[in-house]
């Protein structure tokens, strides 16, 4: 299908609370097809639908050579104690900033024949599985930051070219 454009932080479809996909049909298998390109740009661990400008649950994933998707995701299991880790956003370009996630995360959810897919992960893919989960609920990585990194966070998105563009 094809790459598409990222939303930006300040896009409302950011912040919605995404709806079920249902049964998968031409029209998700096609956002699962762009999903799928659009994550496989160089420097991209995950993508949610949101930030393609669809407020549906699904998001697709690339992590160290795992390529995938998920439709319904739930974020199911997490385990160890919670970790900085330097994490950015595609919808929140250049900017990085120490957040706590789980190490370990298992995400349970639908591929688009119906049947259940279960990605487990540690480190980055548990990271990008917590933080895709996230956007699918309507939030941004920028309001788990501590209050002081918060603060210094959105002092550079202000900054940044891209914001209001």
């Amino acid at each position: 299908m094809s790459v598409r454009d990222i939303r930006l932080f300040g896009d409302p479809v950011l912040r919605t609370v995404c709806e079920p996909v249902g049964e998968p049909g031409a029209t998700v298998a096609a956002l699962v097809a762009d999903l799928l390109d659009t994550v496989q740009v160089p420097g991209r661990a995950g993508v949610a639908a949101n930030q393609i400008g669809v407020a549906l649950r699904a998001f697709a994933y690339n992590v160290e050579g795992r390529i995938g998707y998920l439709l319904d995701p739930e974020l199911v299991e997490v385990r160890g104690e919670p970790v900085d880790f330097d994490e950015g956003c595609l919808s929140v370009p250049d900017l990085v900033f120490p957040t706590k996630r789980y190490p370990w995360a298992r995400s349970v959810g639908r591929l688009l024949d119906g049947s259940t897919a279960e990605v487990i992960g540690e480190g980055v893919l548990a990271e990008a599985l917590q933080h895709e989960q996230d956007h699918l609920d309507g939030r941004l990585y920028l309001t788990r930051l501590e209050p002081a990194v918060r603060r210094e966070a959105m002092a550079e998105v202000r900054k940044a070219p891209w914001f209001l563009s």
